[in-house]
């Protein structure tokens, strides 16, 4: 791997690292949804204007949730935001190990499964976000 390959694994690697630890450092919202009020950031703009929750709501307390091992909280947070972090917690180190070692672990490489993870990543998303919308 050429040594700009390697230090954009590793930069990648320790900056998902740091949105897990982040997520670790924050408490989890009661409500499921709020948390990343705790960085200071605004409510939601699309809750406050339309009074339901956007796709994303509840993504920042699913990784609050996840890093804790609370899965279930965290389903129920964001469904989207779970699967996401938890695919973060298996990314970050394999990013990290590939940039140390100069070489891409055994794991399926290629954009096509990059769009194929995001793609099922918004789909349990948008599942998710349609679910509340219907049954709320």
């Amino acid at each position: 791997m050429r040594p700009s390959v390697r230090f954009g694994l590793a930069a990648l690697g320790l900056i998902l690292l740091g949105g897990l630890g982040v997520a670790g450092w924050l408490e989890p919202d009661a409500r499921g949804f709020g948390t990343h009020q705790q960085l200071g950031l605004p409510p939601c703009t699309f809750r406050t204007l339309f009074g339901v929750r956007c796709p994303s709501c509840g993504m920042t307390t699913a990784w609050a949730h996840t890093v804790r091992g609370q899965i279930g909280a965290a389903v129920r947070a964001n469904a989207g935001g779970t699967v996401l972090a938890l695919i973060v917690v298996f990314v970050a180190p394999w990013l990290l190990i590939a940039a140390i070692r100069g070489r891409q672990p055994a794991w399926p490489s290629g954009e096509v499964w990059l769009v194929a993870v995001a793609g099922i990543v918004v789909v349990i998303t948008l599942i998710d976000w349609a679910t509340r919308l219907l049954w709320r």
